[in-house]
């Protein structure tokens, strides 16, 4: 019998006591499924006081008014909290009311840097305290890039946490610190080896904690295979590329997967009728149900295509705002639910009142529950994207038998193929250059072929049988966490500051 790993998951957000972004998602469901394999899981976020309801989650107090020794000048006194992911998995929550009660919502705040510290310093004097002999603590991004730094200096004495091994994941490396790392100035940027400045000096904000994470790790972990090999190339790397390479023995890539329970056309709630494989036929009915809510002609031979995203640049929102007059002329729907950049927000709204017939865009904040509905009434789910660590969306679309148009980058290439017309295999369609022209060209190809039912049939059968759940990567990252634990130790230099504060 294989041993069971005692495991630490530590993140920021975790849906869904909190939730910005398919962090969330992955941090709730990940630890949940390698709980399912038999192992030992706990995880560990901030207690945000204006977000998350005490009584709702039925939490408890388990540790009042402790004192976290920073350094050698700064001491911060946290609470934690107890509540379950699911039977047997806990969830711990590290509570700092001035750091992280004062805000409606999770990031943003003017101390980014001051904030993260104390958490990272809060979580593993918690897995201290409750004496949880951790083989392996698992980082989730930079919030939680100080982990395998302390690890290796100013916990490394640790009885509880003396032979732990940690793993660094790399959700989305262009966030690396509490502001934009290009912002910088060349002089202040953080080399990730000299000792953590104290809370009075201003440096303290520009250190980046997802380069002192993948300078420690023992493991980094990218959550696909193709990210994990574009981190290293200069366009992807986000000026980190080159300590990747140096590492790039200990650097791997994992697709992400969704929860096959949450994410079920057979039964998921927010459908106006459920369908499976069996019954697609039923598809329909929810698209015409769609048209109807949003006020577009009902036309089951109309095309229609959703996005459903954050309306970024990352997202490729640029090459839609680009040709959006060029796709108003094509025969097909499009409705957009999403928020973000308030430019493209602005040209949305300006398209879908020239177009109110064929373009429908709506605020996901108030509207989040229109997401698998969109999912299982349109035809076609759109994301041109720039760069795309993982993706989640286009799988949960899969999913509902809607079919991807996307760029070959990231988890995107890892998990979409391109239909191929002579063999009328493939779940999606695909294009290689980030421009419009390419993208136009992949969306009129996908409309042709929306019109051979049988062919588009069977496309629809493939990739609602695509299998995506987190079986697969749990057990990946089980593989991965043992390989950790073979890997030999690095330590950097130690600092007189690391040496002189020991939390045991």
């Amino acid at each position: 019998m294989s041993k069971v790993l005692k495991i630490v998951s530590i993140v920021s957000e975790i849906d869904p006591f909190s939730k910005s972004g398919g962090l969330a998602d992955v941090a709730r469901s990940l630890p949940k499924a390698i709980k399912r394999l038999g192992h030992d899981v706990i995880a560990i976020t901030p207690l945000y006081g204006k977000i998350i309801d005490k009584k709702k989650y039925d939490l408890k107090l388990i540790y009042e008014n402790v004192d976290l020794y920073i350094n050698s000048e700064d001491v911060v006194r946290v609470n934690y909290w107890q509540g379950y992911m699911m039977e047997g998995l806990s969830v711990y929550f590290m509570e700092c009311p001035k750091y992280f009660s004062k805000r409606k919502t999770l990031y943003g705040s003017s101390c980014e840097n001051k904030r993260w510290m104390i958490f990272d310093v809060a979580a593993l004097k918690l897995i201290s305290l409750l004496k949880f002999n951790a083989d392996i603590v698992h980082c989730h991004d930079w919030q939680t890039g100080l982990i395998p730094f302390y690890l290796k200096t100013k916990f490394r004495y640790s009885k509880t946490l003396s032979k732990a091994k940690t793993i660094f994941t790399i959700h989305n490396l262009i966030f690396q610190l509490g502001k934009n790392w290009w912002e910088v100035p060349l002089k202040n940027k953080d080399y990730g080896h000299k000792r953590l400045p104290h809370f009075s000096n201003p440096d303290l904000e520009n250190i980046n904690f997802a380069k002192r994470a993948i300078l420690s790790a023992d493991v980094i972990s990218a959550v696909s295979e193709k990210y994990r090999d574009e981190l290293m190339t200069r366009q992807f790397g986000q000026d980190l590329h080159q300590i990747l390479r140096n590492r790039k023995d200990r650097l791997f890539g994992i697709v992400n997967g969704i929860d096959y329970k949450s994410f079920n056309p057979n039964n998921d709630p927010g459908l106006f009728r459920n369908y499976n494989c069996k019954k697609i036929h039923r598809k329909k009915l929810n698209k015409e149900y769609v048209q109807k809510k949003f006020c577009l002609p009902v036309n089951p031979d109309i095309p229609l295509v959703c996005t459903t995203s954050r309306i970024t640049f990352q997202k490729g929102l640029a090459l839609v705002s680009e040709i959006a007059e060029e796709l108003m002329n094509l025969d097909m729907q499009l409705i957009m639910l999403g928020d973000g950049d308030k430019n493209y927000i602005k040209e949305l709204k300006r398209i879908s009142r020239k177009y109110p017939k064929k373009f429908i865009w709506i605020p996901f904040t108030g509207n989040a529950q229109y997401e698998t509905l969109l999912y299982a009434g349109a035809d076609f789910f759109l994301l041109p994207s720039h760069y795309e660590p993982c993706g989640i969306n286009q799988l949960k679309a899969m999913r509902y038998g809607c079919i991807p148009i996307v760029r070959r980058v990231g988890g995107l290439h890892d998990t979409v193929i391109d239909f191929d017309p002579t063999t009328c295999d493939g779940t999606g369609f695909v294009f290689e250059k980030f421009n419009k022209f390419s993208m136009y060209r992949a969306i009129v190809r996908a409309l042709e072929n929306f019109h051979y039912k049988d062919v588009w049939k069977n496309m629809i059968l493939r990739a609602m049988q695509e299998s995506n759940s987190w079986e697969i990567p749990a057990k990946k990252y089980v593989t991965l966490y043992k390989k950790a634990l073979r890997v030999s130790d690095l330590r950097p230099r130690q600092t007189k500051e690391n040496e002189s504060v020991k939390n045991k």
